[in-house]
């Protein structure tokens, strides 16, 4: 008797999709978000950070998809066989424009005086989505600045609740240290127990939630008007070291 030949099935690990009508492979389990990207295809995001999971606060990477009505956030879109998104549309223009501009009247935003001024995500969204003003009444809220840490400082009037820090302390630096409290608009990132975040005995001193801001809401002591630098990729660095145990960079 011959040797016996083994039947080999289609894997069902690979899907086909399209995006913005280029046909693409992809992993099963994969966000369209991660798909469009190693496409070269642009979608805008700020909540988003490589390295941590996704939570579409955001939702300025919504896509539409083919059969639904309802625009999705493809940052938490898993790809499916079949599956057709487009990517630009006016609708989608208008959407994403109408977004920031909030984000701006919500918030004390004044980018002159900013320790981010220039390396600034927000800012960076505006220019994207084309926005050179607000048709929105500025609210000008009272908020507060936190400097009770030794090193770092936390204002209050430019965070966008994108909720970044929050995910990186807890899922990379595993300190757990900052949280969204209250709600509507009243809403704001608290450390601890709602302490001054120098009070609060669990923060490390890392400095991974100052990386991870988009804006000037979190910064080093000391840092003037457009000074502020980061470094994200550090973020999704440890992120995958810790799984695969490899600590050079």
């Amino acid at each position: 008797m011959g040797q016996q030949i083994p039947v080999v099935t289609p894997s069902m690990s690979v899907v086909t999709l399209q995006i913005d009508d280029q046909e693409l492979a992809a992993n099963v389990g994969q966000t369209v978000l991660q798909v469009a990207r190693e496409a070269s295809i642009p979608i805008p995001t700020l909540c988003h950070l490589q390295g941590v999971s996704d939570v579409g606060a955001c939702r300025l990477c919504v896509v539409e998809v083919a059969g639904s009505p309802k625009l999705q956030p493809a940052c938490l879109l898993t790809v499916s066989e079949g599956l057709v998104v487009q990517t630009r549309s006016p609708r989608l223009e208008r959407y994403r424009r109408q977004i920031v501009e909030l984000f701006f009247a919500e918030g004390n935003h004044v980018c002159a005086i900013c320790v981010a001024n220039g390396n600034c995500e927000l800012q960076d969204a505006a220019i994207a989505v084309g926005m050179d003003h607000s048709r929105y009444p500025y609210r000008f809220p009272k908020r507060d600045v936190d400097l009770s840490h030794r090193f770092f400082g936390l204002d209050h009037n430019r965070c966008i609740l994108c909720t970044r820090c929050v995910r990186v302390c807890d899922e990379i630096e595993g300190a757990h240290v900052w949280d969204v409290a209250m709600r509507g608009e009243h809403c704001r990132i608290v450390a601890g127990m709602d302490q001054p975040w120098g009070a609060v005995d669990a923060c490390t001193n890392c400095g991974k939630c100052i990386d991870a801001c988009p804006t000037g809401a979190l910064f080093h002591k000391g840092e003037t008007t457009g000074e502020i630098e980061r470094d994200r990729d550090k973020l999704a660095f440890l992120a995958e070291a810790r799984g695969q145990r490899r600590w050079t960079r």
